[in-house]
């Protein structure tokens, strides 16, 4: 990878880790499901004025932005606003690499391999390790959780492997034109729930009482996160084999969890310390876990 395209795929870990902090400064003068609404009307336009619609059925449309950009995210505001830390949100999100393992085998008939399985079970017990420190339990000092939060998060990962497995299916099409025209689905059911579950008054009064902070996490939010991230994604994507780029991912969660102890002042127990490093361990035996079996096999052939 060239050094240019290195400081890009480095720019998009920054984008998507600090997302999780944005996420949170948003949430604190606009309530979530109105915060999705806004995130996804300020990516979709004027951005589909200049973007063509990818070529794919209007069903995997509908499929991909209901599941990777509602359901996703529906889930994860909900999740963050109920007491899901920033930091610890960034490290429970990435099972939804176990979960489109688990999809794909389902839907698409894929087969596990050594290290899907293994870092599978690696990673649960992470994640059952984050999930038993509920906030009675989190220690003085340390960041609380609350079930809640943590069980919507895991949803979350959940609609995003779904999406993913909308995405498999779709194959090859131009993934920032994706990414625009999905943003189109998702307002409407957000500002229908947010009518009914948020109130009429909340949402008024939240618009009318915006600050520069909640503004500020709404446009990084379409056009950081959201457009400069996945433009930025596809571009590598397009250059260097998924095995070459998909690496740079298990940065996400240590940029989140740095970003939220410098910025939002957020401490682990060492527990859930524990927990994420478990679930990074998971994820690096996934990814890495068929190369490293394939470069002993070799050095052990050539011994021979």
């Amino acid at each position: 990878m060239s050094p240019k395209d290195l400081l890009l795929a480095l720019v998009v870990v920054l984008a998507w880790g600090v997302n999780f902090v944005v996420i949170k400064v948003g949430l604190h003068g606009v309530p979530p499901l109105l915060l999705g609404a806004l995130r996804f009307l300020l990516a979709a336009f004027p951005a589909v004025l200049f973007v063509k619609r990818p070529k794919l059925p209007l069903r995997w449309l509908l499929a991909y932005g209901a599941t990777i950009s509602f359901g996703q995210f529906v889930f994860l505001f909900t999740a963050m606003y109920v007491g899901m830390p920033a930091g610890l949100a960034s490290v429970v999100l990435q099972a939804q690499a176990f979960f489109t393992l688990v999809f794909a085998a389902v839907f698409l008939g894929e087969r596990f391999r050594a290290q899907n399985v293994i870092g599978l079970l690696v990673a649960a017990g992470g994640l059952a390790v984050i999930g038993l420190q509920s906030s009675a339990a989190a220690g003085a000092g340390a960041q609380t959780m609350t079930a809640a939060g943590f069980v919507l998060t895991l949803c979350a990962a959940c609609m995003w492997a779904l999406g993913n497995i909308v995405t498999k299916k779709v194959g090859q099409v131009d993934l920032v034109g994706l990414v625009v025209w999905a943003s189109l689905i998702p307002p409407l059911p957000f500002l229908v729930l947010s009518y009914f579950m948020e109130g009429p008054q909340r949402i008024e009064a939240a618009l009318a009482g915006i600050g520069v902070d909640s503004i500020g996490a709404i446009v990084y939010l379409a056009f950081v996160a959201t457009l400069l991230g996945y433009s930025l994604w596809s571009r590598l994507l397009s250059k260097y084999p998924a095995s070459q780029v998909a690496p740079f991912s298990l940065l996400v969660p240590i940029v989140g969890l740095a970003a939220a102890a410098l910025l939002l002042g957020e401490h682990l127990s060492a527990a859930q310390i524990g927990g994420a490093a478990l679930v990074m361990a998971g994820l690096a035996v996934n990814v890495f876990g068929g190369w490293a079996r394939a470069r002993f096999a070799s050095m052990g052939s050539a011994r021979s």
